[in-house]
C-alpha cells in the first residue's frame, strides 16, 4: 500500500475491541482436497476506533488497510500473509497465520464501521515472495516442457502461476515444488506477451 498510517498505542482499546471479534465458520473450495489451504476459519471485526479523520468510508478503509499493512510487514511478518478488498468500501479481508495478537492489534486500530475478515492461513508473504523471487530468477528452467509467463503472489496465500499449458504445468509444478508448496499454488492459463 502507498499509504501509511502513524503507528499508535493501542493497548487501551485491545479489550473494547475484543467483544466484536466472532468466529465464523466457513469453508473453502475443495476443502480437503489439494485445492484447499489452511484458510477454514474466519474471524470478522468491527472497529469502534473513532474515525482519524474524514468519515469517508472508503478514506478511512484505506488509514486501517495502511496501518494493517506496516504492522503485517514489520512487527507481525512472522504471521502476516497480506489483504484484499471488495467491492464494499467498509470491508477488508485479510490473510494471517492465526495470532491472538496481531489481531487484537489491527482490530483494536480499525474505525468505526469497518469490518475485517480475517482469514487463517499457513504461510507468510515474505515465504510467497521467496518462491516468486526463486522462480523469477529462472523463469526458463522448465524450458521445453511448458512455457512460465507470470508469476506472482497472492495475498490470500498462494502463489500464481501463469503458463501456456496448465495441465502439464500443474503437475511438474506440484511435483518439483513439493508437498507443502503444492497447496499454496494456483497454475492458469495465460496469453503470451504481445510483441513491442
Amino acid at each position: 500500500m502507498s499509504r501509511r498510517s502513524r503507528i499508535r498505542d493501542t493497548a487501551g482499546v485491545v479489550a473494547a475491541s475484543a467483544a466484536v471479534l466472532v468466529a465464523v465458520q466457513g469453508s473453502s473450495a475443495g476443502a480437503g482436497g489439494d485445492e484447499s489451504r489452511a484458510a477454514e476459519r474466519v474471524t470478522v471485526c468491527v472497529g469502534t476506533r473513532p474515525t482519524g479523520g474524514p468519515p469517508d468510508p472508503e478514506v478511512a478503509l484505506d488509514r486501517v488497510l495502511g496501518y494493517v499493512q506496516k504492522r503485517g510487514e514489520t512487527r507481525y511478518a512472522s504471521v502476516f500473509t497480506g489483504l484484499s478488498v471488495d467491492d464494499d468500501p467498509r470491508t477488508a479481508d485479510v490473510y494471517r497465520i492465526p495470532s491472538k495478537a496481531f489481531d487484537a492489534d489491527v482490530c483494536a486500530h480499525a474505525e468505526k464501521g469497518i469490518r475485517l475478515r480475517l482469514h487463517d492461513t499457513d504461510v507468510t508473504a515474505r515465504r510467497l515472495e521467496a518462491l516468486v523471487d526463486s522462480t523469477g530468477d529462472r523463469m526458463d528452467r522448465w524450458e521445453g516442457e511448458f512455457d512460465l509467463r507470470e508469476v506472482g503472489p497472492d495475498p490470500s496465500g498462494f502463489v500464481f502461476f501463469g503458463v501456456d499449458d496448465p495441465a502439464k504445468a500443474d503437475l511438474i509444478l506440484k511435483r518439483e515444488l513439493g508437498p507443502f508448496w503444492a497447496k499454496h499454488i494456483r497454475v492458469e492459463y495465460a496469453a503470451s506477451a504481445s510483441p513491442l
